[in-house]
């Protein structure tokens, strides 16, 4: 089976990149177990909780991230730097389990993975 990893790199609700790259993930989850899921740049933005996208008449898809569990994807992960530097703490409260790994963790572990997916 091939590892894919999801990189989530845009913010939420300004365009469809993140609602399409979570229905990939979850079209993905059928095909193999080992997917893992990168939150760096502006994809930090897609764990943040009470977000309310309807204020700018949006579909509000962040609650799906909440079922990953159930579809075995547990290996999330975001960036320290990128929460840094859009003055998020490191322990602030998301949607989903992640792992904050340094840059440099973060890019041992996306080497593991086959096949690399960005959205």
């Amino acid at each position: 089976m091939k590892r894919i990893a999801f990189v989530f790199t845009q913010a939420p609700h300004g365009s469809s990149a993140g609602r399409e790259g979570l229905d990939a993930v979850l079209a993905t989850s059928a095909l193999t177990d080992e997917i893992a899921l990168f939150f760096i740049s502006d994809g930090v933005l897609q764990l943040m909780q009470q977000q309310q996208p309807e204020k700018i008449i949006s579909r509000n898809y962040s609650a799906t991230f909440g079922v990953l569990p159930l579809y075995d994807i547990e290996r999330c992960y975001v960036c320290s730097a990128s929460l840094a530097e859009r003055g998020i703490p490191a322990d602030f409260p998301t949607i989903l389990p992640v792992d904050t790994l340094k840059p440099e963790q973060l890019r041992a572990e996306l080497a593991k993975y086959d096949r690399i997916i960005s959205f």
